[in-house]
């Protein structure tokens, strides 16, 4: 057989074949990829005002959940009348859990949205909570006898109605599931009275406040510290006026910085043992509840 070498400058015919071959694929993937690159960044990107694209594939380090407080009320109210008032009033609140055997959770207000259940509020200096906090409504008929004189009564002044085993159990899980995903401080579980007390008294001196924080939510004092502070108290005489407002501040109430012991501060100090010492709250100091007070980190 006579073979003549090819010129290697010259392709033959499988040759011509491969390479019309590669480039049509080449040309077939250039233009897959210009089709599929608005698919691509599309994926990364949301729809903004009039067809904007608006790209969201790089997200900021430094960022975190504009919720910072859970605020906790009572309804004075029952089931039906709880959920038509939170629902169709000028009042609202991200969840409603009933008084049921086995409590229904109600989601009222989306968490990314402003529900209208703190009001005129302030909290370690933080005010209109209502931007930075989750509402929390439980059925709960509150105080069922009128106060009879002052704004907080002492043992035994008023009849308190009471919160079920079940409604604590299923509190414990709804709050720590809003703990986890928004990262808030045990400090920062609080009721209405804490973040009002010159006009709330909700959710009262019968809230299970002990019980949550046994079990991870909320914020408790350390016994020991209590006693001993106490102790102290009872020997040396109790601190001044000016540093029961200074340590009230401290953990979060507002109160003034008058030195006496006025209505505000009569409010304030109530709005803690209601929280704490539930057992006396009249907004009177004493050895325990300065005990408390200082005790509480």
């Amino acid at each position: 057989m006579n073979t003549q070498p090819q010129h290697p400058n010259r392709l033959s015919g499988t040759n011509l074949a491969c390479v019309a071959s590669t480039r049509t694929a080449r040309r077939a993937w250039h233009t897959f990829a210009v089709l599929a690159l608005p698919v691509l960044l599309a994926a990364c990107a949301s729809r903004g005002p009039q067809g904007l694209s608006i790209d969201q594939s790089v997200q900021a380090k430094s960022q975190n959940s504009r919720v910072s407080t859970i605020v906790l009320h009572y309804t004075s109210a029952n089931n039906e009348a709880s959920l038509r008032i939170l629902s169709e009033r000028n009042v609202s609140a991200h969840y409603l859990v009933t008084d049921e055997a086995k409590p229904h959770v109600y989601q009222l207000v989306n968490e990314n949205r402003r529900a209208w259940h703190a009001g005129v509020s302030e909290w370690y200096g933080r005010s209109d909570l209502n931007s930075t906090s989750i509402g929390i409504e439980i059925v709960n008929q509150g105080l069922m006898s009128s106060p009879r004189s002052g704004y907080l009564q002492g043992p035994g002044a008023d009849k308190w109605d009471d919160y079920s085993t079940q409604q604590a159990r299923t509190l414990v899980a709804l709050i720590k599931d809003i703990m986890t995903r928004h990262q808030i401080k045990p400090e920062n579980i609080v009721g209405h009275s804490d973040v009002a007390p010159q006009r709330k008294i909700d959710p009262g001196p019968l809230f299970p406040w002990r019980a949550l924080a046994e079990q991870g939510v909320g914020r408790w004092y350390d016994d020991t510290l209590a006693r001993k502070y106490a102790a102290e108290f009872l020997l040396n005489g109790l601190p001044p006026i000016s540093w029961v407002q200074a340590e009230l501040r401290r953990v979060g109430y507002t109160t003034p910085d008058s030195g006496m012991l006025d209505k505000a501060t009569i409010n304030a100090l109530g709005a803690f043992q209601m929280h704490y010492r539930p057992a006396r709250h009249d907004g009177r100091p004493d050895a325990e509840t300065l005990g408390m007070l200082k005790a509480l980190p």
